[in-house]
C-alpha cells in the first residue's frame, strides 16, 4: 500500500471511515510532461478510476522524480489496480492513455508507465489504466518511430526534462 501522500483516503483509513472519491475530486488533475526537444505531453489523471496509481504518480511528479530521469524504480511497489486484481477499474487501453508498468507480479507497479499509440484490448484488466493524454499526442506519436537497434534501444534517447502537475486539489 502507498502511504506517502496525505490524502483524504490516509485520514479516513486511520479514523476506519471510507472515502467517496467520485464525490471528493471536482476536476481531475493535469500532468504536464516537458521533454528535452521542450515538446509537451499534457495528460488528465483519473483518481475516480485508479485512486491509489494517480496519487502514487502524483506524489513522484512532486518530488521531480521523472525531472530529467531515465530508468530505474521508486524503490517500493504500489497495488494493482485493475480488475483481474480484484480493483474495479474499466478503463480501457486505447489511444492516448496512460497505464502503470509491472513485472509478473500484480502488485510490483512503482513509477515506470506508458503510453498507449493504439488500442490493445489484451492489456484491460491486467494492468492500471489511469488517465489520458489530452494535447501532445504527436509528441507521443514521434517518440514511438525514433529509430531503433537490434535490441530495441532507442538510437536517440528520448528524455523527460520536466513533469508538472496541477493537482485541482487531489
Amino acid at each position: 500500500m502507498f502511504a506517502r501522500c496525505g490524502t483524504a483516503k490516509d485520514k479516513a483509513k486511520s479514523e476506519g471511515d471510507t472515502v467517496d472519491y467520485a464525490a471528493e475530486v471536482k476536476e481531475n488533475p493535469i500532468v504536464t510532461i516537458t521533454m528535452s526537444n521542450d515538446e509537451k505531453i499534457v495528460i488528465e489523471l483519473e483518481p475516480t478510476v485508479a485512486p491509489n496509481t494517480v496519487a502514487n504518480f502524483i506524489s513522484l511528479v512532486k518530488e521531480g522524480f521523472y525531472d530529467g530521469n531515465g530508468t530505474g524504480g521508486p524503490d517500493y511497489s504500489i497495488d494493482g489496480e485493475f480488475s483481474s486484481n480484484g480493483f474495479d477499474n474499466n478503463m480501457k487501453h486505447e489511444r492516448g492513455v496512460i497505464s502503470m508498468a509491472r513485472s509478473q507480479d500484480p502488485n510490483s507497479a512503482g513509477s515506470q508507465f506508458f503510453i498507449m499509440v493504439k488500442e490493445a484490448s489484451h492489456l484491460d484488466g491486467d494492468y492500471a489504466a489511469f488517465g489520458k493524454v489530452i494535447e501532445g499526442m504527436e509528441t507521443v506519436d514521434a517518440i514511438v518511430v525514433v529509430e531503433r537497434d537490434a535490441t530495441d534501444k532507442l538510437l536517440e534517447d528520448q528524455q523527460m526534462k520536466k513533469v508538472e502537475v496541477d493537482t485541482k486539489g487531489f
